[in-house]
């Protein structure tokens, strides 16, 4: 199921108030019992005036839209049961239990996590042009920041998403992480210090993100080694996620040198038909490369002074779904 949509999917249809004996969808595509239906239509039309807002806070925490799915399967359970005419703030309410329900679920992922073949990378997204627009959400939700973020604490990186992204109080914020607000205020200042010395110095402008992707694209295409060492940065890092289930590399490789030299002799050389294509990945330029007509990879990059510092390539099958359709976040 897809929480994207503006609108609901089929799957996702509303609850409508008229009860017609049988158990109807709810706002995630499961059935829900007879009876309150007037009760459950007015929780399924909060629940889907925010899903995206749901979804954006669950995936910047957790960096996996699967799993930030499946936290909003477990979001609307709660919500379903909640005494609607007890609560002031429904968006924050909400904005609460996706944030337990997510922060549960990161401490499961983080144990996936060291198990898992070679570097682990977020799950690309596919987005829609909106979120280029908000410069804000767009950084948010870029692969390097992602990878800043994978850095905190489980609460640490709650508190931090809440508060520097989508503006919660404090107040709000320590009731979702169940701490005082004193405690919430020392943990976003940790944490706002732990990313500022992480995140990329200076924000990068669109056009300088494409041109540099444009340059990168050109000489891996034609084989031009000291253009792809041009654009690279002397001392960029490349990041692989194959997942163990396609060949990738598992350690980073650090050096223009190395990465211009591994870019051109595997990916030039594989025996089939590659092509590079443009495309808004998590609100940012980013390059998906088809083999045979195939989605393979997704290639994400960190820019400095006009360099690549970072290069991110995700070729995992179960991390592509979300590059077949477009995907709305909102804050």
């Amino acid at each position: 199921m897809r929480v994207t949509p503006p609108e609901p999917t089929e799957r996702e249809q509303r609850v409508t108030g008229e009860n017609d004996g049988h158990a109807q969808g709810d706002a995630t595509g499961r059935a829900v019992p007879a009876g309150g239906g007037a009760a459950v239509d007015a929780a399924t039309e909060d629940f889907v005036a925010h899903r995206n807002l749901l979804f954006t806070v669950a995936y910047e925490m957790l960096g996996s839209a699967a799993d930030a799915e499946d936290v909003l399967q477990e979001t609307w359970l709660k919500w379903a049961g909640v005494d609607l005419d007890t609560i002031r703030d429904r968006r924050a309410y909400l904005v609460r239990i996706t944030t337990r329900q997510a922060l549960n679920r990161l401490r499961t992922l983080g144990r996936r996590k060291e198990s898992y073949v070679g570097s682990w990378l977020p799950e690309p997204l596919l987005t829609t042009p909106d979120v280029a627009e908000d410069v804000e959400l767009a950084d948010s939700v870029s692969m390097a920041m992602m990878l800043v973020l994978e850095t905190l604490a489980p609460v640490e990186r709650a508190v931090f998403v809440l508060r520097e992204v989508f503006d919660v109080g404090y107040d709000e914020i320590a009731e979702a992480v169940e701490k005082s607000p004193a405690a919430v205020r020392q943990i976003a200042h940790r944490a706002r210090a732990h990313v500022a010395a992480r995140r990329p110095r200076e924000a990068v402008s669109r056009s300088e993100t494409r041109d540099a992707l444009a340059a990168f694209q050109r000489a891996v295409v034609t084989g031009d080694l000291q253009g792809l060492l041009d654009i690279l940065a002397p001392d960029v890092v490349l990041l692989g996620d194959g997942g163990g289930i396609k060949q990738a590399v598992l350690r980073p490789v650090n050096g223009a040198d190395k990465v211009a030299r591994l870019m051109l002799g595997g990916l030039v050389k594989l025996p089939v038909t590659m092509t590079m294509d443009p495309a808004q990945v998590n609100g940012h330029p980013a390059l998906v490369i088809r083999l045979d007509g195939e989605l393979d990879t997704v290639v994400a990059v960190r820019i400095e002074d006009g360099r690549i510092t970072g290069l991110y390539a995700v070729r995992n099958p179960e991390k592509l779904s979300y590059m077949r359709e477009e995907t709305a976040l909102s804050r």
